[in-house]
């Protein structure tokens, strides 16, 4: 058996993509892995110019973007490894970060997901674990408060990425940008739920996983850069709009009766505040950026995606 396949969806972004593959071949070394490329229809140029320059690649070309979570499960349902790398193509490697996570997942017997530490472009951390959505987060979140604590684990569902933490950790959420799994269990789990389209459904897969008895890990001893958004960065709206609907289909999935209806308002009332804010910051400050910001915002509170979480 292959001890890990890696998947990796990619939609345009060939440069981002040529760099990732690179960098998987240069640092994982000596060790027995596959790839498994799926490419959901993209419309700039040809993803097989860059297969072509890298030996043992599954490739998968879709006629059709099929979303994150059904292209991820083309993949999962092929693989062949006892362990399966969700990677980003806009991640890059900086050391053998796969056999490190292989190695402590093997030291154990736990059925884990693990998650690596990330970083931004210019090495600074970024955010890389989360706390499943709750009431009282989602509020903090939602009315900016949470940046008043940004350590307090009640109020900040960031929070563990804000401490000092250099020891393997159990978390709720790690991102989809390195999710590493367990295969006979994230397949008894049926991969991703195809109804996410973009976004949010590694939180459902998380809350799944953990449902099911299993543990997140969160892995800070090693980390690899994700250059968080750049494949979107040509469509802001597409990343805001989705955003917004993969965060309400998720309360729509577990959430239920007062407890849904309150978490959608305060979510609605976060997307009000930020309109003013960004717009205002975006004047005074002369960011173009900013001004977009809050007429997306805007635009988002037109967005309501219907209820496929009622079975």
């Amino acid at each position: 058996m292959l001890n890990v396949s890696i998947i990796i969806i990619n939609y345009n972004s060939f440069g981002l993509l040529k760099d990732c593959l690179e960098s998987i071949f240069n640092f994982t070394v000596d060790f027995n892995y596959e790839i498994i490329l799926i490419d959901n229809a993209s419309t700039e140029g040809d993803v097989e110019e860059v297969t072509k320059k890298f030996e043992n690649i599954k490739l998968i070309k879709n006629k059709k973007n099929l979303g994150f979570a059904a292209a991820n499960n083309q993949g999962i349902k092929i693989a062949k490894g006892k362990y399966i790398l969700l990677l980003n193509n806009d991640t890059e490697f900086q050391e053998d970060s796969i056999s490190k996570v292989y190695d402590f997942a093997e030291s154990t017997s736990e059925k884990l997901f693990i998650g690596c530490k990330l970083l931004n472009k210019d090495g600074s951390h970024q955010e890389s674990v989360a706390d499943f959505p709750t009431l009282l987060n989602t509020f903090m979140e939602s009315f900016f408060l949470y940046k008043l604590f940004p350590k307090k684990k009640n109020f900040n569902k960031f929070h563990l990425n804000y401490k000092s933490t250099y020891t393997p950790t159990e978390t709720d959420v790690i991102k989809g940008a390195f999710m590493f799994c367990d295969t006979k269990s994230i397949k008894k789990l049926g991969g991703f739920d195809e109804r996410f389209f973009f976004y949010s459904e590694e939180v459902d897969l998380c809350k799944r996983f953990k449902d099911e008895g299993g543990k997140v890990i969160y892995y800070p001893k090693t980390s690899i850069y994700h250059f968080e958004g750049s494949g979107s960065s040509n469509n802001l709206w597409f990343r805001f709009k989705n955003l917004g609907i993969a965060k309400i289909q998720y309360f729509q999935k577990h959430f239920k009766g007062i407890k849904f209806f309150l978490i959608v308002a305060i979510h609605y009332i976060g997307i009000i505040l930020r309109i003013p804010f960004y717009l205002i910051t975006g004047l005074f400050g002369l960011n173009k950026f900013q001004i977009l910001k809050s007429f997306y915002f805007f635009r988002q509170l037109f967005v309501y995606p219907k209820n496929i979480f009622n079975d």
